[in-house]
């Protein structure tokens, strides 16, 4: 790890015209081991204020040594301890709980790809519930060209720089589909499979449509295949063009998508400074105990499932060090909150009841949060994604006694220091399974949860069904993008209890409270999963 980074260190000094002493070197080594995952930003500031005081510090030389080096480094390190005892001073981050942050799915700005200038831009005006015809065509168009940017940069699908031998065999350069006209011999495309024709599949991109022939292809890769899914295949240009393979988009690190991004906030947390992002670093070191406690499937009418409630609430109550947050996930009826439904004042109190039951552990009330996210059948609007936050009327009573309670949209986000974390509460497990045109390939795995995971993080989507399966708010579909990959997903599902770490990015589903008495205690800084149950 230290050779690592004493490369990047070297790197990004020559890039501004230093060469380092060892002495000098092994300083900034010791300075960036105290931000560990942020090393990049603590070294573009350290460089930043070198710069802006090379005159008052001394320096002549493009050769650095120890002393003009430990003479910014102490600088930085006392301005961070001061504005640190400033901030806890004034309350700012009196507990853990204040450092987090609930992201409303309606609240997240919208960004668009221009492939022309092959930069993203936000967009500014207005946002229909109720959108017209060009809003569902601009979903698809959208979602490709989120793909089809981050296609562009990887390595075997970029254009080779030379015309050689290996640039028949080892390329995979994207071919638009209008470009296959009188082509012979493989090509690999990329496009949405769509059924336009019953029984006959299309593949479709910006440029063209053309039939093709599903019988003979083999998947690659982990994930479900679907229409309405964008897909990179091989295929023969004839008149029947077969598909020889099919895959996903390959997945990009994190890292390099958020320096493709020019500073944009595609999660809605707010951009941060170089100093606040290493601040939040260090507090985030400082918060290794910090716990989220999250149930799903929590049904207020049940008796019994309420006495299991109040056993965990006590379980926790009475531990040392009490959970930041409590999310509770629906469906909270064991019964659809559809048209058919009409106790929905039984429902109302019944939420009273459960702010009774919290309001009566003091240390839980006092020093933890707890957020509510709606389930599928649960009271609202209509069952389109994104949905709205549980309707006032229902969470009234739970108020009165827990008035710092969250009640967010589904799904939501939540920026917890420098971790994002995405919640989600649906039962996509099934649907997937349902809807999949093609069986996913078993020679890396059989477990269905590991397919669902790496189906949405390669589509870069929570729910990329198609849309007579799953409807979705047109104009709202980018609530439901995984761009750039969060650190966790949490999706709330009455499949059993899973985890699963996948390229980096961690996803769990905490399993069914009602069904099988199962939930999850999740460490963000660390990343650690819990499995519990009662």
């Amino acid at each position: 790890m230290s050779s690592t980074v004493r490369k990047l260190i070297q790197k990004k000094f020559k890039i501004r015209g230093y060469t380092l002493k060892i002495d000098a070197l092994d300083q900034i080594l010791s300075f960036t081991n105290r931000f560990l995952g942020a090393e990049d930003e603590a070294l573009d500031l350290l460089l930043d204020h070198l710069q802006s005081q090379s005159q008052k510090l001394g320096v002549k030389s493009s050769i650095l040594d120890k002393e003009p080096v430990s003479r910014v480094i102490a600088s930085l390190l006392a301005a961070d301890d001061a504005v640190e005892e400033d901030f806890i001073s004034n309350g700012a981050v009196s507990s853990s709980t204040s450092a987090i942050r609930v992201i409303d799915a309606f609240l997240i700005p919208k960004f668009r790809y221009d492939p022309i200038r092959k930069q993203f831009y936000e967009h500014t005006g207005g946002l229909h519930i109720h959108g017209d015809a060009s809003a569902k065509a601009a979903l698809y168009k959208d979602r490709f060209l989120l793909l089809y940017q981050r296609v562009l940069r990887d390595s075997h699908f970029s254009k080779p720089a030379f015309h050689t031998e290996m640039s028949h065999y080892g390329s995979c350069e994207i071919a638009p589909i209008q470009s296959l006209v009188g082509q012979m011999g493989r090509r690999w495309v990329m496009g949405v499979i769509s059924q336009l024709e019953d029984g006959h599949f299309y593949l479709e991109d910006l440029t063209a449509s053309v039939e093709i022939d599903l019988s003979k292809a083999i998947s690659f890769g982990l994930p479900y295949f679907f229409h309405n899914f964008i897909h990179s295949l091989i295929l023969n240009p004839s008149p029947s063009c077969p598909v020889i393979t099919c895959g996903f988009p390959p997945l990009e690190d994190r890292d390099k998508s958020l320096k493709s991004l020019a500073q944009h906030d595609f999660f809605g947390g707010g951009t941060l400074t170089k100093e606040e992002t290493l601040r939040l670093s260090e507090l985030e070191k400082r918060s290794l105990n910090d716990m989220f406690v999250i149930l799903s499937e929590i049904w207020l009418d049940s008796e019994e499932v309420m006495g299991k409630l109040e056993t965990v609430l006590d379980g926790y109550e009475s531990q040392e060090v009490v959970p930041s947050l409590f999310v509770f996930m629906g469906n909270f009826c064991s019964h659809p909150c559809n048209l058919s439904f009409h106790s929905f004042s039984s429902l109302r109190s019944q939420f009273g009841k459960l702010g009774q039951m919290i309001g009566a552990h003091q240390r839980l009330r006092e020093h933890s949060r707890f957020m509510f996210i709606p389930g599928p059948e649960d009271a609202g609007p209509s069952t389109v994604l994104p949905r709205c936050p549980l309707p006032k009327y229902l969470t009234e009573e739970l108020q009165k006694h827990i008035p710092n309670a969250i009640f967010a949209s589904n799904p939501c986000r939540i920026k917890f220091y420098t971790q994002e974390i995405v919640f989600f509460r649906h039962d996509l497990l099934y649907r997937m399974r349902r809807s999949c045109l093609m069986p996913p390939s078993t020679e890396e795995t059989d477990d269905p949860f590991e397919h669902l995971v790496a189906t949405i993080t390669h589509q870069s989507h929570l729910c990329p069904l198609p849309l007579i399966v799953q409807p979705i708010i047109w104009n709202y579909d980018h609530c439901l993008h995984l761009y750039p990959s969060p650190h966790t997903i949490v999706l709330g599902d009455k499949s059993e209890q899973k985890a699963f770490k996948y390229t980096g990015i961690t996803c769990f589903n905490p399993g069914s409270f009602s069904d099988d008495s199962t939930f999850v205690a999740y460490r963000p800084c660390t990343q650690e999963v819990e499995f519990s149950a009662l």
